[in-house]
């Protein structure tokens, strides 16, 4: 039997933030065997990388765990290269003491539709999820800060830089998170189209594995890459964004991680956000 043949060039989205640039760093300079495999990247909000992976636009891409739920019947689950873990959620944040009851029917800024993000937001109160404003996550918090929307729903960096827009934190829905289910918080997943075949599929696994593998031993090597796609963020910021997103759960989800991604989509079930799929999780 002929042995299988690997297209040489696979198409791979992931975002300019730094956990991304850091995990795949790696692998698109080949700093680790991909032996005939090249990678050619291309850095997109994650929004537009869910969309795009609605089309198939892809053959590998990061999205969130919201989108992935939609696109389980045309797409794998990789077990590396994820975001998971705890205190690592989206927040609410808004200007002066405001109350998450006092947001139902405001204008609330969102990063998009399929954002694990908005998922939780509709999880935790349905009526809050009515009336959202999308935009990119970068311009959320000017948004709230000049009074264009009520509140915003942020992830990235957000998280640490909100205070400086003068800003107060009114719900971490990543604690509410653990607290509902005790387990860590699913944000973005790897997945690869299944048309590439199982064995291709398994060498991408390894492979996104090696490259975060290498980034937690080669942490200085990465930083020009990073900070060449970090809109400019400061290095302070950089660090805190990669040891928050960057973690045990990113080389492999492991039996956990695995439990809260079947979680969050029984969930979301539950609530008819997603439609119902055997399969939900693969792998």
């Amino acid at each position: 039997m002929e042995p299988q043949q690997f297209p040489k060039t696979l198409t791979l989205g992931y975002s300019p933030c730094p956990n991304d640039t850091f995990i795949f760093y790696a692998l698109v300079h080949r700093k680790i065997d991909t032996g005939d495999l090249k990678f050619r990247e291309m850095l997109l909000d994650v929004e537009t990388l869910n969309q795009k992976a609605l089309h198939a636009a892809l053959d590998i891409t990061k999205v969130s765990f919201h989108a992935y739920g939609k696109l389980r019947d045309r797409y794998v689950l990789l077990r590396s290269g994820g975001a998971l873990g705890r205190g690592c959620g989206p927040l609410v944040v808004a200007k002066g003491n405001v109350k998450m009851d006092d947001l139902k029917g405001k204008r609330i800024a969102i990063p998009g539709r399929l954002t694990t993000a908005y998922l939780l937001l509709q999880l935790y109160e349905p009526l809050l999820a009515g009336n959202v404003v999308e935009m990119s996550f970068e311009r959320i918090l000017d948004a709230v800060r000049t009074g264009a929307v009520d509140a915003g729903l942020i992830i990235h960096e957000s998280r640490f830089t909100y205070p400086d827009y003068g800003l107060s934190g009114i719900l971490d829905l990543g604690k509410w998170w653990e607290n509902e289910t005790g387990l860590p918080i699913p944000l973005g997943c790897i997945i690869a189209e299944k048309s590439l075949g199982a064995d291709l599929i398994n060498t991408i696994e390894v492979l996104v594995r090696k490259s975060v593998e290498y980034a937690f031993a080669h942490r200085d090597g990465t930083k020009e890459y990073i900070k060449a796609h970090a809109q400019e963020l400061a290095d302070s910021v950089i660090e805190q964004h990669i040891n928050l997103y960057v973690n045990q759960y990113s080389l492999d989800l492991g039996d956990e991680g695995l439990r809260a991604v079947n979680e969050l989509l029984k969930r979301a079930e539950q609530k008819g956000i997603l439609q119902g799929n055997n399969n939900a999780i693969v792998r």
